[in-house]
C-alpha cells in the first residue's frame, strides 16, 4: 500500500510539474489599405475565430497610414502582419518575417480607376494630369501602374492620400482624374462610392499578399496558426469569415513564393532601410 501511494504522489507531482502547451498573445498587424475602423469591423471577428480555434490570443493592430506600417514592420513591432507583395520582398529580409499563408488561387493587379462619366478612355491619357494613389510603396495600387506609365512616357504626379479608400474618394469626387488601387478593395469599398467609378486600366498579375511571421514566434504557436488559417477553407463558419475579405480560401506559402515580384528589383523602400540603426 506504501509504494502504491507513493507512486501516486509521484504521479501526482510529475503532473504538476510538467510542461503544458504554452498560449501566445499574437500582435497581427494589417497593411492599413483601408480605414482603422474598417479593418477592425472585417478582420476582427476572423481574429476571434482563430484566436478560438488556437487557444493564442491573437490582437489586430494596423498603422494611420502605409509608410508608418513599412516603419512598423521594420521594428518588428507585429507578431504576424498580412503585407503588400513588395513589402514581404523587403521585410523578410531585415527583420527576416517569413511567410506562411497567402489568398488561396489568387493573383493580384492594381487597378486605375475613373469616375463612370468620364471620358478617359485610354492610360496614355493620363499625361501630364495629377493622379490619387495610397502611398508610394503600395505594390499594385502605386508601384506597378506608376512604373507602366513611367515606360510608356506617361508623365504624370503621384498624390498620395494614405488608403485605398482615400483614393476611391477622392476619384469620386473630382478632385482626381483617376487613382490606383486593387480589385479587392474596390470590391470591398462603400458601394456609394464603387457605383461611381470604373476600371480604366489593369496591371500584369502577381503573387499576391503575404501572411507571414516574425522570427521571434514560436515554432508551436506557428504551427497552430498555420492549421487554423487552412482549416477556414472547410469550416463553413471559416468560409463566411473569409468572404466577408473577398478571400476565396487560405493557402500554405514559403518565401519563395515572391520570386516573381523580387525579380521587378524595386528599390523604393531603400532609404528606410539605410535608417535602421541610426
Amino acid at each position: 500500500m506504501k509504494k502504491v501511494l507513493s507512486a501516486c504522489a509521484i504521479a501526482c507531482t510529475l503532473s504538476l510539474t510538467a510542461p503544458s502547451i504554452q498560449a501566445d498573445t499574437l500582435t497581427f498587424g494589417l497593411v492599413p489599405q483601408q480605414s482603422a475602423k474598417k479593418l477592425a469591423r472585417l478582420w476582427t471577428p476572423i481574429f476571434n475565430y482563430l484566436s478560438a480555434k488556437t487557444g493564442d490570443t491573437i490582437r489586430f493592430s494596423t498603422a494611420r497610414d502605409i509608410p508608418t506600417f513599412e516603419k512598423r514592420l521594420l521594428a518588428g513591432d507585429y507578431d504576424v502582419a498580412y503585407m503588400n507583395p513588395y513589402h514581404f520582398t523587403v521585410f523578410n529580409k531585415t527583420p527576416g518575417y517569413q511567410a506562411i499563408a497567402r489568398q488561396k488561387n489568387k493573383r493580384i493587379k492594381g487597378i486605375m480607376v475613373v469616375r463612370k462619366d468620364s471620358l478617359l478612355a485610354q492610360l496614355n491619357e493620363l499625361d501630364n494630369k495629377t493622379l490619387a494613389f495610397p502611398s508610394p510603396a503600395a505594390f499594385a495600387a502605386s508601384v506597378l501602374p506608376r512604373a507602366k506609365m513611367e515606360l510608356d512616357g506617361i508623365n504624370i504626379t503621384p498624390k498620395y492620400v494614405s488608403s485605398h479608400d482615400s483614393v476611391y474618394l477622392n476619384v469620386a469626387k473630382g478632385l482626381f482624374p483617376a487613382g490606383g488601387g486593387v480589385m479587392r478593395t474596390f470590391n470591398n469599398t462603400a458601394p456609394e462610392v464603387r457605383e461611381q467609378l470604373r476600371v480604366l486600366w489593369t496591371t500584369p498579375a502577381y503573387t499576391p499578399h503575404a501572411i507571414a511571421v516574425h522570427p521571434r514566434v514560436n515554432a508551436d504557436a506557428v504551427e497552430r496558426l498555420v492549421n487554423a488559417l487552412l482549416a477556414m477553407n472547410d469550416d463553413p463558419e471559416g468560409q463566411k469569415l473569409l468572404k466577408t475579405v473577398n478571400f476565396k480560401g487560405i493557402e500554405a506559402a514559403k518565401n519563395s513564393d515572391w520570386d516573381d515580384v523580387r525579380a521587378l528589383n524595386i528599390k523604393l523602400l531603400d532609404p528606410l532601410l539605410a535608417t535602421q540603426g541610426k
